[in-house]
């Protein structure tokens, strides 16, 4: 059984549009991509059926896992979510105690993380030791590199 994944509307939108393009779009290309190569004579010898077989089943795998992941995504409902402490969809502002640096993160399912943009898992070592914490308090979190401390600036809402 897969675990349950928490996702906001934007990310739930984005995998149901990449399930929707790899059923709709991807799929029967492949299909045609091996009746292509079937058509080009002996298969036994015939490489290139071979490897648009084997597309498929990768294709097929993928299909499956994010049928698997979609039934077992939940929408996060942001109007029941505590302010006062950190929680998933928490844009929290932070400061490094070692060498007073300021950072802003917004704390997001796994599948919607991006540090680009500034979204961290909260399954990651920095998004689980913020969760749960209050403006004022210090997360000790440890890293490959030893322990690092943030104190919780400020927490806050989209």
């Amino acid at each position: 059984m897969s675990a349950i994944s928490y996702y906001t509307a934007e990310g739930l939108k984005k995998l149901r549009e990449e399930l929707d393009y790899l059923k709709s779009v991807m799929r029967p290309k492949a299909s045609q991509d091996i009746a292509d190569a079937r058509d080009k004579g002996d298969l036994s010898e015939n490489a290139e059926y071979d490897a648009a077989k084997e597309a498929q089943g990768m294709l097929e795998m993928r299909i499956a896992k994010l049928e698997e992941v979609h039934s077992n995504a939940r929408l996060i409902d942001e109007t029941h979510l505590d302010l006062s402490k950190v929680l998933v969809l928490s844009i929290v502002k932070i400061k490094n105690q070692t060498n007073g640096m300021e950072m802003k993160y917004t704390l997001v399912a796994e599948s919607e993380a991006d540090l680009k943009t500034g979204k961290i898992s909260v399954t990651s070592p920095i998004g689980k030791g913020l969760l749960g914490k209050k403006v004022g308090e210090v997360a000790e979190i440890t890293v490959p590199n030893g322990v690092l401390k943030f104190e919780i600036l400020e927490i806050s809402r989209e």
